[in-house]
């Protein structure tokens, strides 16, 4: 997983509560299971005026100027800011995936639905829980401004504006530490790896009859 520590960028405005998962990435997709390849899909409803498969080319697609993610303004944007209540709905681990693909490394809203904020953290993506003003405050600035910079501070615990105002967040040290140093459940695992073969080759002398 990759770690995060501090990520500039500009930012991509989601003007809309209650954004649900099948908005972030539809059902048809959820046939495959690879991590990767899903970013292209990502918002597909909104994104497209045709509708889409896996197997129909996003790029023979029509793309709906009046989306966010079509306006060239918002291009290359690695920080999503959002409404009340981001990534409700079904508990589809693909919705992050997609928004991992496609390039963001952390969505900042006032609230987020429990198992999409958990899935969060095991995917390397940051979720800011900001207060539903300092989320209107960065909604004003990319509307004055699209090219403005965000700065997510994670081990500061801080996000600050290209106008000088930081606002702090919270985040649970154990979700940090896995960020910080790119760690999910497996990389946590392999980090025990030589206390789990120590114990195997205990178990193998003790109870051998278990491994044949």
């Amino acid at each position: 997983m990759r770690a995060f520590t501090v990520v500039t960028s500009k930012v991509a405005p989601m003007d809309r509560p209650n954004v649900d998962t099948d908005a972030i990435i539809p059902k048809q997709y959820l046939k495959s299971i690879r991590r990767t390849g899903f970013g292209p899909f990502l918002f597909d409803d909104w994104r497209y005026l045709d509708a889409g498969t896996l197997e129909i080319d996003p790029a023979a697609r029509r793309p709906n100027p009046a989306f966010v993610l079509n306006d060239a303004k918002h291009a290359g944007a690695q920080i999503l800011v959002a409404r009340d209540n981001f990534g409700c709905g079904s508990s589809r681990e693909h919705a992050v995936w997609a928004l991992d693909d496609y390039g963001f490394r952390a969505v900042i809203a006032p609230s987020f639905a429990d198992i999409f904020f958990s899935n969060c953290f095991k995917n390397g993506v940051l979720p800011v829980v900001l207060q539903a003003a300092e989320v209107q405050a960065i909604f004003e600035m990319v509307e004055a401004d699209a090219n403005a910079q965000v700065t997510i501070d994670l081990p500061a615990q801080q996000v600050r504006l290209a106008d000088g105002r930081s606002f702090a967040f919270e985040i649970n040290p154990h979700h940090k530490h896995n960020l910080i140093n790119g760690l999910d459940e497996i990389g946590l695992t392999l980090q025990q790896a030589d206390a789990i073969r120590a114990y195997e080759a205990k178990r193998r002398v003790e109870a051998p009859w278990l491994f044949n």
